[in-house]
Order: C-alpha cells, then structure tokens, then sequence
C-alpha cells in the first residue's frame, strides 16, 4: 500500500451519451466516470485525471469555485476539494484537465504521477487537536501508512485474481489508529503522527483501555496493530457508537517489515482479546467487474440503520488489498 495517486496521466477509454443532456457527456477512465462537457476530449486522447477528494489549487482549476464565493483554504493553500456528485442523474467522480497546464519538462506516458507536480494535496477532515494531543514526531518510517488502492483503479490488475480468494471486511467510518511496540518503546499514532503519551487524548487513551501494548509484548515480537477509532466526538459519529472503540483491520511485524495475512491477523486479534473490524467473507471468489464491486459496497454497516462507508478486500495469500467506497456513503458525505 502506497501514498495515493490523485493527479495522473490517463486515456479516455470510452465517451457515453447522457439522455436528455445536450451538452453533457460521460467520460470513462478505467473505472471511473466523469461527466463533463460533449467535445472536450476525444477518446483514446490522455489526459490528466484527479480523483475525488483532491484538494485542487485555484491556479488549477478556476473554475471549481462558485460564482461570487472565495475559494476554500486548506493547509494554506486555496482551492476547492473534488467530491463525488450527481449531474442529470449520472454519478461523476474526479475532474478532467488538459496534459497543455503541465510544464514541458513532463514525461508524458500513461499512468505517470503528477499530484505533487500540480500542487495536489489529499484532503482529510479535521481531527481536533483535544483527541489526538501533542505530537511526538512524524508517522515512524519502520511502520506503514494504510491507504488502499481504489477498485476503479485497478480493474486490469483484477483480472490476475479471478477466483483467487479475498477477505472482505467492513470499513468504518473514523480515524486511522496504529498502535505498536518496537524494542524498549511503546508508541501511539494517529494517520500522520506519532503521538506524545497523554491519558487525556482518544488515541493513547484507546491503547491503554484495550491494553494493546500489554499484550503485545506478552505476544513477544515486534509489533504494530492498526485500526479505526470510532468515537462519539470523531466524524460525527457516524457509525452512532456510544462510547470510543477500537477495530482491528491490520497487523504489521516490524521485524518482518511485511502484514500478517487475513488468516494469521484474525487468529492474533482472538488471541490478543482485541476487536476485529467486522468481517463480510472471509473466503470471497474474486470477481474483474468493478461495477459489481462497487454495488456489494453498498448495504448496512456495523450497527443497524447506518450505511457502510464500504469494503476492504485483502488477498487471502499476499498483501494485495483494495477498497470499494459506497457511492452513497460519497454523496450524502458532508
């Protein structure tokens, strides 16, 4: 799992007509669909393609400010965040821009990264500092950051696993919370921190409620669990819990530097005594349609009458993974 790629160059695969919409038309991208105006790319021509939830500059990208209103601000910079919406009915994802705004240094090929050359940032929700406290230092580099690939990113790839069998796991809506010992020390951090020991911050204090460090040492290696903290004060609640929990969705050996498999993450978090995030199948035969991945992304969460924010797959026999977000969790997200 890498830092995603939110600005890319791409080829337009295929262009649909929408009913009843003159001037509008939908643009194809691997997986993904983008509506935007007839006669503005051809197919076959590259472009470059940034996905949902790109913090896009003004300097970009004009255009995406409304009429009359100023931009947004986010880590200094003004913009606007790419989201999910409905045009005449059909669901757009991303923004089309032209390869022409790139400097000419660029290598243009297909699948070439170009987020930190457009200045584009992922946007992430707030998290007060009151939950998360002081920071330590940044996210530790013998760990690593969890950021699965999108399914509409890697429909050819899919095509390698066809029956190959896949855990799939419920994705909570909260925030990203890694717990680990390595050596003499034990450490908290949030998605982009290592974070100072403090009762009163939700991280460290869900570590020492679960007694994770404490039962990692008497499991005897090296080791990171990672996880989603819901809480009553995090994302609005939106899984509706009473009181903070903690899921697992991950186990990462330090010694190893690789992820325990579904199999082995699952018989360590019965051993540990620590939840693990809710598991959909733990033997799915994996299918290449990406419209049908993303359906089974729809359905009930962890607690009756919320919404699932989606699925995580994970290959029952390496690290491959990815996730399928819920178009409706996307549109109704504030």
């Amino acid at each position: 799992m890498t830092e995603r790629k939110l600005a890319t160059i791409r080829k337009i695969n295929d262009i649909s007509n929408i009913e009843h919409a003159d001037t509008l038309c939908v643009y194809h991208i691997d997986g993904w669909k983008v509506v935007d105006k007839i006669g503005k790319f051809a197919k076959d021509s590259l472009i470059i393609f940034l996905e949902v939830d790109s913090f896009v500059p003004t300097e970009i990208a004009p255009f995406l400010t409304k009429a009359g209103h100023e931009p947004k601000e986010y880590e200094g910079v003004k913009g606007e965040r790419l989201r999910t919406v409905k045009l005449r009915g059909q669901l757009s994802q991303g923004l089309l821009l032209p390869i022409s705004i790139l400097p000419t240094t660029t290598v243009i090929e297909v699948g070439n990264d170009v987020t930190d050359t457009l200045g584009i940032v992922k946007w992430e929700r707030p998290i007060s500092p009151q939950l998360y406290g002081q920071a330590k230092g940044s996210f530790p580099s013998f760990l690593r950051k969890t950021d699965q690939e999108r399914v509409q990113n890697i429909g050819r790839t899919l095509e390698g696993y066809i029956n190959e069998t896949f855990e799939v796991t419920i994705k909570l809506d909260g925030s990203s919370c890694t717990i680990f010992v390595k050596d003499e020390d034990d450490g908290v951090c949030s998605r982009n921190l290592e974070l100072k020991q403090n009762e009163d911050n939700a991280f460290w204090r869900i570590a020492l409620d679960y007694d994770i460090h404490k039962k990692i040492r008497a499991y005897g290696n090296n080791i990171a669990v990672q996880g989603e903290l819901i809480a009553p004060n995090i994302q609005s609640n939106y899984e509706k819990v009473n009181k903070p929990e903690f899921y697992v969705f991950d186990v990462f050996d330090i010694d190893r530097q690789e992820y325990m498999l579904p199999k082995e993450r699952q018989e360590f978090c019965k051993l540990l005594d620590i939840p693990h995030v809710p598991i959909v199948d733990k033997s799915l035969a994996m299918i290449d349609n990406v419209d049908k991945l993303l359906d089974m992304a729809e359905g009930d969460g962890m607690n009756k009458g919320v919404k699932r924010e989606g699925l995580v797959f994970k290959h029952n026999n390496s690290e491959f993974s990815f996730k399928a977000i819920s178009n409706s969790y996307l549109l109704k997200e504030k």
